[in-house]
């Protein structure tokens, strides 16, 4: 997670959000070293031919980030979740502009890294993964954000709980059974939400 000073971002996070203009390349320059790290951590869970690179990746989600309506951070954990959200929305929209070009081939793929330990990580279409968290979010919203908080902005339990405002326990609890549903869900079983 992120290694600049959480006082120096919430500061600048408030100062953007009260319409200080000037606050936000100061605030990139203390978040983008962790953005870009973020960007290669879920590009290197792609597949090895993405045409999308982790600099582009930043750039996009930094763009999308800063046309937030409603800029309302509260602190850095808060911000890195709310990224979390867009860099899944860059990479997904990145697969249906890709999909569309090629009609339907070369789906783009995502590795499911530290989803279990004890099995290799399986390559899923990233837009399949995109329409479970989907589901998933229908039926359970607090998991599919731990989802997304883990998997897409790399957050650790304890960072994710923060963000959420729940336990430690909760979001493991959460992270198990949200992983087994989709795991589920993406082998074409009807999986229900006590991870069956």
């Amino acid at each position: 997670m992120p290694d600049a000073p959480t006082t120096a971002i919430t500061q600048l996070l408030n100062e953007w959000s009260g319409g200080n203009a000037d606050a936000l390349p100061r605030l990139l320059d203390l978040v983008y070293p962790e953005l870009r790290k973020i960007a290669a951590s879920r590009l290197r869970s792609e597949r090895a031919d993405h045409t999308l690179q982790p600099t582009s990746l930043v750039n996009e989600a930094y763009m999308r980030l800063a046309h937030q309506p409603g800029k309302d951070w509260q602190n850095r954990t808060h911000f890195y979740a709310v990224a979390a959200r867009v860099v899944r929305a860059v990479l997904v929209d990145h697969a249906r502009a890709r999909r569309r070009i090629k009609r339907g081939s070369g789906a783009a793929s995502v590795e499911l890294t530290e989803w279990n330990a004890s099995v290799p990580a399986p390559q899923v279409d990233l837009l399949d993964l995109d329409a479970a968290l989907k589901e998933l979010e229908a039926i359970d919203p607090e998991r599919a954000r731990i989802v997304e908080l883990r998997h897409f902005a790399g957050l650790s339990i304890e960072e994710t709980a923060e963000a959420l405002g729940i336990s430690d326990s909760t979001v493991k609890r959460g992270w198990l059974a949200a992983k087994t549903w989709i795991r589920h869900r993406l082998d074409g079983q009807r999986p229900d939400m006590d991870g069956g």
